[in-house]
């Protein structure tokens, strides 16, 4: 049994703009970089073994806070990127459906086989985000890990987990700088907590859904 903690990286501008973040990046907001000093304090009390993340510069940043508290290598994984949502990136939700209107309703539908123009579908994404995360967990049988990733990679591993359709409402929010803890044993997830946010102070959490990533 390998426990992977799945950590969502800090608040970034995009974020608080609600743009499509996708593969592009922005930088953590001066909250993001609050929270990612309180996110490390908080896993130097949890023993691990590794420390993985995403090459996308916030996941990098983050878990770059951890690492100078813990002392962990980073081993940078591009498959742990968010969903490559294409032509939408950089772009807010109402700037999304004016310039792509058709597109925008698809993507709305969560039509798990619909590629954004210039990124990835949905099925793809789960294929390429929970394949590394297996690889990692069959890597370290036996260890705590923790990955820094991106709000739908978390989105990925919670469906998975819970056998929830890619077309339904996920019931819990994607919050920054969380810890989310999974248990993979043969081959199988099981969901341990979601949205663990007690190492935050209160008016540092943060909620976004679209545009969020």
């Amino acid at each position: 049994m390998t426990r992977l903690i799945l950590v969502r990286h800090g608040e970034t501008v995009w974020n608080r703009e609600r743009r499509m973040q996708g593969h592009r990046d922005s930088p953590l907001s001066d909250l993001g970089v609050r929270q990612a000093r309180q996110l490390a304090r908080r896993l130097a009390e949890v023993p691990f073994d590794a420390l993985y993340s995403s090459d996308s510069g916030r996941a990098r940043r983050t878990a770059l806070s951890i690492a100078e508290v813990t002392r962990h290598e980073i081993i940078l994984d591009m498959r742990l990127r968010e969903r490559h949502f294409g032509v939408f990136e950089g772009l807010t939700a109402p700037e999304i459906e004016r310039e792509f209107p058709e597109d925008y309703l698809r993507f709305r539908n969560r039509d798990p086989d619909y590629t954004v123009p210039g990124g990835e579908n949905t099925r793809a994404f789960h294929g390429r985000c929970m394949g590394c995360l297996a690889e990692i967990a069959r890597r370290h049988a036996g260890d705590t890990v923790v990955v820094v990733t991106h709000g739908l990679v978390l989105d990925m591993a919670y469906r998975t987990a819970e056998s929830l359709a890619f077309d339904q409402p996920r019931p819990v929010p994607l919050l920054n700088a969380s810890l989310n803890a999974f248990r993979y044993l043969s081959g199988g997830w099981r969901m341990e907590s979601w949205g663990d946010v007690n190492h935050l102070v209160a008016e540092s959490v943060t909620e976004f859904e679209e545009g969020g990533a």
